[in-house]
């Protein structure tokens, strides 16, 4: 026996083996993305959706984050240090910068996740990186899962105007999703979650569009950008076990006053409802559906409203396959935010409404 070649050749397999696991070590990824989120080449990811995110863990006191926005006009993040809120960033149009984030806790290890505060349609953030010194997360616990569909309600769209006031600046320039009402339950229930929502869209028409010039909810669901390209569609790999649907603000909205704009149909409304119905359980067959009425929706309108969206859940009632679909009615509220949007004090009472309702569905079997 030639123990010389044996010897050989499990060196051989020992270097071979000991270059695979330094590769996978050199290419592992310490960030951990949620959401409508694009992951590109060498860590670099670009942040889409509402709320969609990037989180890491770091050791000392020492955080730069790269970041650049997609578009030629600014966008925002929001960030959250070791589970606290630490404030909203302004992201220019230019080249990919470096953010500095303080760190003044003593912890050794630190725990940061980036937001993306403005919505899809606002384009996206590119995240470059992070010269902190990376370390791997603990082990998490395995999360229960939401996907929050919606329009500007479920975006964030006016909630903050604790920097630019309301009417100034650019229409998104008070958007922050990360406190709007399906981020702070997703929060508050320890649950994973991805909004997919798009400001001034509806089930059939928009705030002030007839599905002439626009393409509505149903239209670009399906597309990671959440827009016409379906040259990049979304991969439904979040699998959620709960949905719920907050839409039909636009479809009632009267517009604004200058351009035509048909009575409400009814009719259209349910129709398109129960067909997008259809593409969530094609997507996603073993979610619960939660229908969602509006907080900006009151008197004729709502009545109105609440009778379309049990005539939706009606068409289901035969429907075995699926786990039954229900209705949740917001209490009436004057929103206080910006265009009588809900503000994040009106976003936190909306998700002190829903919590208890989820918590008590996502805990049946």
């Amino acid at each position: 026996m030639n123990y010389k070649k044996i010897g050989f050749l499990f060196l051989l397999v020992s270097v071979s083996f000991g270059s695979i696991a330094q590769k996978q070590a050199e290419t592992k990824s310490y960030f951990e993305y949620q959401g409508r989120v694009e992951k590109l080449a060498d860590d670099k990811a670009v942040l889409v959706g509402s709320a969609s995110s990037v989180s890491f863990d770091f050791s000392g006191d020492s955080c730069s984050i790269s970041l650049q926005s997609a578009v030629d006009h600014q966008v925002y993040v929001s960030l959250e240090l070791d589970g606290k809120y630490i404030g909203r960033v302004r992201i220019g149009a230019g080249e990919m910068k470096s953010y500095p984030v303080a760190v003044s806790d003593r912890k050794k290890t630190h725990h940061l996740s980036i937001y993306k505060a403005t919505e899809a349609a606002n384009g996206g953030v590119l995240f470059g990186g992070t010269n902190a010194k990376l370390i791997e997360s603990p082990a998490t616990k395995k999360r229960k899962k939401i996907e929050l569909i919606g329009d500007s309600i479920t975006c964030g769209f006016g909630n903050d105007a604790s920097t630019i006031p309301c009417g100034s600046g650019e229409w998104y320039d008070q958007h922050n999703a990360y406190w709007v009402y399906g981020s702070i339950l997703a929060r508050a229930l320890d649950l994973d979650f991805v909004l997919s929502s798009v400001s001034g869209y509806g089930m059939y028409r928009n705030w002030n569009d007839e599905h002439i010039d626009e393409p509505i909810i149903p239209d670009v669901y399906e597309n990671l950008y959440l827009n016409k390209d379906s040259s990049k569609p979304y991969d439904f790999a979040f699998q959620p076990d709960l949905v719920s649907i907050c839409l039909g603000t636009n479809d009632l909205s009267d517009g604004d006053g200058k351009k035509a704009r048909l009575p409400f149909n009814e009719k259209k409304y349910v129709s398109n409802y129960i067909d997008f119905i259809k593409t969530v359980y094609k997507h996603a067959p073993n979610t619960r559906i939660v229908l969602l009425s509006s907080p900006m929706v009151s008197g004729e309108k709502n009545v109105t409203l609440i009778k379309c969206l049990k005539k939706v859940i009606q068409a289901f009632e035969n429907d075995t396959a699926h786990k039954p679909i229900t209705l949740f009615e917001f209490q009436s509220m004057t929103p206080k935010g910006c265009g009588y949007h809900p503000d994040i004090a009106d976003d936190k009472v909306m998700a002190s409404q829903l919590i208890p309702y989820f918590k008590k569905i996502l805990n049946e079997k």
